[in-house]
């Protein structure tokens, strides 16, 4: 694959170049975050278990791994935008198909097509936005999509409180949200990188060649995933009530949003392998912590607030190191590397996580949480001994 990485673009092109991606995933984001929930509650109507909501929830991380790798492909075949408009339009189809065809069987392949448009939309929008960003300001561009990221999907379930879990509405709602993210996408259509036919890396080239990057993305898939799944568990283990335990999973998501762009500025200015080993210690810190702060709950929100902030620029920071390691032609087979190993530890951090808890009640959470941060950290001090230059 060849990619031309707009190297042409006035800075204010660049920055509407730019903006047009983080709005177009954004809005998706919204859209998503209202949906999400709401599928769960319906088929929780519909009379399914807990395990299989749980099962229908998990094919998204496997249509992300089966399919991620072909996108970047299938886009130098058809246009970076052509590609996104089309992932967007499939996407708003299964929002209104899941209310059209209300049982489990079809909510199995309609969940399966919907999370190949939201790979496809995740893995172009992020390849647009590190190609199109300028190389000392990479750190904080990816802060910024970050942050409205994070912002979109705190919009969702507000928005689903307003419009209900009953009836077209929402779905109608989350279908209107995606198709409107086509807008941003056509006013740009000129400003979009171009990927061209050529070879790519495999899979695990991507791996050997930056792993501190690809890695983070795996860390943080597993950590995110499984602190925001178990957390309202484990509040319930030290005996909170159930809006409560709930309430600690809003201090994680705030610290996530507030300290992306920071840290998004920090690597910038130094070597971003050591602002991802800031995180990964930072995060096993933080982790051993909570045993000792769930006395207090105040203390708690805190502790939660600081390590939910740090753990989330895995993400971001990676991403960035991943966009300046990787560069022009594979920048786009890389970024696909990139989600489909988000994906991989969405599906493995809930069963480490609340295996750990069950294995060491309560605490186990904590632990488990760690351990998987301190992996992380050995990797990337690995790296800074073996590589000591960026």
């Amino acid at each position: 694959m060849t990619a031309q990485t707009q190297p042409d673009l006035a800075d204010g092109a660049r920055a509407a170049s730019i903006a047009a991606a983080i709005t177009c995933v954004a809005v998706v984001g919204i859209g998503l975050s209202l949906t999400i929930p709401l599928l769960s509650i319906e088929m929780e109507r519909m009379g399914a278990s807990s395990t299989v909501i749980g099962i229908n929830t998990a094919v998204a991380g496997l249509a992300a791994i089966v399919t991620v790798p072909f996108v970047p492909r299938l886009a130098a075949h058809i246009g970076v935008v052509r590609l996104l408009l089309l992932a967007i339009a499939v996407g708003a189809a299964c929002l209104v198909a899941f209310k059209l065809l209300p049982g489990l069987a079809w909510w199995f392949a309609l969940r399966f097509v919907f999370s190949t448009s939201l790979g496809a939309l995740f893995v172009l929008s992020e390849y647009w936005i590190n190609a199109a960003a300028p190389p000392e300001r990479r750190g904080l561009v990816m802060g910024i999509y970050a942050t409205v990221l994070a912002l979109g999907f705190a919009v969702g379930p507000a928005l689903l409180a307003l419009l209900g879990t009953r009836g077209f509405g929402p779905y109608l709602a989350g279908a209107a949200l995606f198709l409107a993210a086509m807008v941003p996408l056509l006013l740009a259509r000129r400003l979009s990188p171009v990927l061209g036919p050529g070879r790519t890396r495999s899979f695990a080239a991507y791996l050997r060649l930056a792993p501190a990057a690809t890695l983070a993305a795996l860390t943080y898939g597993a950590v995110e995933t499984g602190g925001f799944a178990i957390l309202p568990l484990y509040g319930l283990r030290l005996g909170y009530d159930a809006e409560t335990a709930a309430g600690l999973v809003s201090a994680l998501a705030l610290g996530n949003v507030l300290f992306q762009i920071p840290f998004g500025w920090l690597a910038d200015r130094m070597d971003r392998r050591r602002v991802l080993l800031m995180a990964g210690l930072g995060g096993a810190l933080g982790s051993s912590l909570i045993p000792l702060a769930s006395a207090s709950f105040p203390a708690l929100l805190v502790l939660l607030f600081l390590w939910g902030g740090i753990a989330g620029t895995l993400y971001t920071v990676g991403l960035a190191h991943l966009g300046a390691t990787v560069r022009g032609p594979e920048l786009a087979g890389a970024n696909a590397a990139f989600v489909v190993l988000y994906n991989v530890g969405l599906m493995l951090g809930p069963p480490i996580i609340g295996g750990g808890m069950d294995l060491l009640p309560p605490q186990g959470f904590a632990y488990s949480l760690c351990l998987l941060f301190l992996a992380y950290a050995g990797v990337v001090g690995v790296r800074l001994v073996q590589r000591p230059r960026a």
